[in-house]
Order: C-alpha cells, then sequence, then structure tokens
C-alpha cells in the first residue's frame, strides 16, 4: 500500500546537513548549534534528554569552579587527630565517601580519606594510623573553568577537589558528581532520601534535624515549649541562641537539649544533631 512520500527523510538529510555546516566551521557560535539543535529535538531527531544534556555540557564550559562546590561551610572534615570512633561516627552520620583531612588549622589540608580504607580496621581499630592512610589531595582554584576540571578529573582518577580561594584559604569541594550535575542534572545515589523525615532517630539515641522542622512539630516531639511567635523553625531557633550565622560543629543547649550544627552553608543552619542533656 502507498502511505505517500515520508517527511522524516528530506527533514532529517535538512537536518544532518546543516549541523555538519557548523562542525566544519561555517555558522560561526554556539547560539546557531543550539538552534539547530532543538530544532532537531521538535522534529524528533534527538531526544529532549540528550538535548538538555547537550545543553549542559555547553553551558559547563561557562562556568567555573566557584559555581558548583560545595561551600566551606558546609564540609565535613576530619581533624589529624580524630580517633577511630570518632571518624566511623562521622562516616556513619554523612554517608560520604571521602573526606579532607586537616591539621590544626582547618586551611591545612595534609590530605584524602577514604571511607573504604577503614575496613580493615574494623576489628583492630588499636593498630589505626590516621595518617598512614591519607591519600593526596588535589587543590584547585575557584576560578578554574568545569570543562577544565572534569579533563583533570579524567586524567587523574580523581574524583574530588578542595577549592582554595586566592590567598590559599580552602574555599570548598567540588566532586566529579558536582560536575555531572551540571551537565546531566541532579544525581541520586543510595544515600539520597527524597522524602526524609524532618527528625531521624540514631542508634545512639541523638536524633537528626532538618534545620525546617517547624518548631511546633519538634515541640511535639520532644515534649518542649520553644515559642514559635520569633522563628518558625528549629534552624532560625538555634541561629538565635548562638549569636551568628554558626558553621558545623557550633553547639547551643536549650531547656535541656543540646542541639550540634551538622549541616550549614553560607546562608542558613541546614540540619542539627539534638541530644537529650538533662
Amino acid at each position: 500500500m502507498n502511505e505517500g512520500p515520508s517527511t522524516s527523510g528530506p527533514v532529517r538529510r535538512s537536518f544532518w546537513g546543516r549541523l555538519g555546516q557548523m562542525l566544519a566551521g561555517e555558522p560561526r557560535n554556539q547560539a546557531d548549534l543550539l538552534e539547530e539543535l532543538r530544532l532537531a529535538a521538535d522534529n524528533g531527531l534527538i531526544t529532549r534528554d540528550t538535548l538538555a544534556m547537550v545543553e549542559g555540557a555547553l553551558e559547563v564550559s561557562g562556568l567555573r569552579v566557584a559555581d558548583a562546590m560545595v561551600p566551606r561551610a558546609q564540609m565535613v572534615m576530619i581533624p589529624a587527630d580524630a580517633s577511630f570512633a570518632q571518624i566511623l561516627a562521622t562516616v556513619t552520620e554523612t554517608g560520604h565517601s571521602r573526606f579532607p583531612v586537616h591539621g590544626e588549622d582547618k586551611d591545612k589540608i595534609l590530605g584524602v580519606l577514604l571511607a573504604k580504607d577503614l575496613l580493615r580496621f574494623h576489628d583492630r581499630s588499636t593498630d589505626f594510623v590516621l595518617s598512614s592512610l591519607l591519600r593526596p589531595a588535589a587543590l584547585i582554584p575557584e576560578s578554574m573553568h568545569l570543562n577544565v576540571l572534569l579533563g583533570e578529573f579524567r586524567l587523574t582518577h580523581n574524583h574530588m577537589a578542595v577549592v582554595v580561594d586566592e590567598y590559599g584559604g580552602v574555599a570548598g569541594l567540588i566532586t566529579i558528581e558536582d560536575v555531572l550535575e551540571e551537565i546531566v542534572g541532579e544525581i541520586d545515589d543510595e544515600h539520597d532520601d527524597e522524602e526524609a523525615p524532618q527528625i531521624q532517630a540514631q542508634p545512639d539515641g541523638s536524633f537528626l534535624v532538618d534545620a525546617l522542622t517547624p518548631i511546633e512539630d519538634f515541640n511535639e516531639r520532644f515534649g518542649t515549649q520553644f515559642s514559635d511567635e520569633d522563628f518558625d523553625t528549629v534552624g532560625g531557633l538555634v541561629t538565635d541562641a548562638i549569636g551568628h550565622l554558626p558553621e558545623r560543629d557550633e553547639e547551643t543547649v536549650l531547656d535541656g537539649h543540646s542541639f550540634r550544627i551538622t549541616a550549614a552553608d553560607d546562608r542558613r543552619v541546614l540540619q542539627v544533631r539534638v541530644t537529650h542533656t538533662a
């Protein structure tokens, strides 16, 4: 049966012909290239997911490390004098696989600890020497372009780099996942829970509490009577009690409960660990 002439062949040849001319240098900029790619997606020649990925890859070339890094206040670092038990607690609490290790000064990065390297000590922690496990830390400037960093990650097989500012101080960290997420969007792993409860009981009897937890809900769970007239959330309550925008590991005690900051960025508290002290 004759179904008539197909329109997909000419459209397909027209698109690939124009794209070939672009790659040969005839049109002259990314805007023209993206216009052709979007036309291809409209005509079903490439998927919308493919278009989004290409757009992300092109955008990455214009982004710098500072645009995608985890800021210093939100970094999880391990001090060089931490015990095996303290390190294990940090690994368990965060679920991260790599940790910068610092000396007395947090700007002095001594190396990187891989969580998997702790496995050999699970039944003989008395033999544990942190310094013997450290791997070299990659230090990069905030101004490095993300596409250059991705190339370095591939070349060196590193998965994480510590970002330093113009004065040599630690500004943040960035992982290969952070770079890839700029291209393909958010990547969830086994530690990402889309609907994690705001208050999570921990094996040691403490609780991890999302800083956006309403004070009313906190009071109901813990039997406290914190006022919600001035602050709506636990994060606001704790920030006011400390007196400034707190960083990770700062702590305050309110109404028989210890509030220790476990995550924060440069704008607000993200999570606290609550322990009953009375």
